[in-house]
């Protein structure tokens, strides 16, 4: 059965102001959906699929809201990455002083960086990242406007895991049943939006500014995320240029 195309909605969590009681709640419900999406397990999965030749010692983060899921990621991969450098890219910073001391304790140097990701993905930005990382976010954006800011992942970082919304019939009933989760209007609305969408097939690998330099990969990750990796071929074990 053919998916249906992708249609891009504003979402209500993106237009409330970040103090607001509902958006406050509707973050909170995201660490529950995360839990249910198992997206720690999918990110650790995708790492060991990157196969880098070194553990990433700069990783961006874009559109990372509150910053917990990765700090999980941290928490729990084995062997620990140390002394990495994570910069959070949003419009808005989130992260509670209680996640930036979790960070500190793991000997994480995090740098939040406030901006609107195309004027990031339009500039010139200093410095380089071994690893990029995006959860729930690049289907905030029309097909049109992907190509760009894939480009800028891919000048600025050698490896990207995304995991999005997989576009399918049982990722659509999952998000009319997010109720069950206990979540309130604000979060229900967004999720049945989010799965109409998000991806499937090949859809990201063809949006990627692709290079023989680079191997790209594409799947479903059950029950309901679609997950999409780049990695530099120069980054990988048993690379000649490593």
């Amino acid at each position: 059965m053919t998916a249906p195309s992708r249609i891009v909605l504003p979402e209500q969590l993106d237009e409330l102001p970040p103090s607001d009681p509902r958006a406050c709640r509707s973050r909170r419900d995201l660490q529950r959906v995360h839990r249910a999406m198992g997206s720690l397990s999918i990110l650790k999965f995708a790492i060991t699929r990157l196969k880098l030749a070194a553990p990433p010692r700069r990783i961006l983060e874009l559109g990372a809201g509150d910053g917990t899921l990765v700090l999980r990621l941290a928490q729990t991969i084995k062997p620990r990455w140390p002394e990495v450098e994570l910069t959070i890219l949003d419009r808005h910073d989130l992260v509670s002083s209680q996640t930036r001391e979790a960070y500190k304790a793991l000997g994480w140097h995090l740098t939040i960086l406030r901006e609107d990701v195309l004027d990031w993905a339009a500039g010139e930005n200093p410095g380089h990242f071994d690893l990029c990382i995006t959860c729930l976010f690049l289907h905030h954006f029309e097909t049109e406007t992907l190509p760009t800011l894939m480009r800028a992942i891919a000048r600025n970082a050698d490896a990207l895991i995304a995991c999005e919304p997989r576009r399918n019939v049982l990722a659509r009933v999952g998000s009319q049943l997010i109720g069950l989760l206990g979540t309130n209007r604000v979060t229900r609305e967004d999720a049945v939006k989010s799965v109409d969408a998000g991806f499937t097939a090949g859809e990201l690998t063809a949006l990627w500014p692709f290079e023989a330099a680079w191997d790209c990969e594409e799947h479903a990750a059950l029950p309901f995320t679609h997950c999409f990796t780049a990695v530099l071929h120069s980054a990988r074990r048993g690379s000649p240029l490593k």
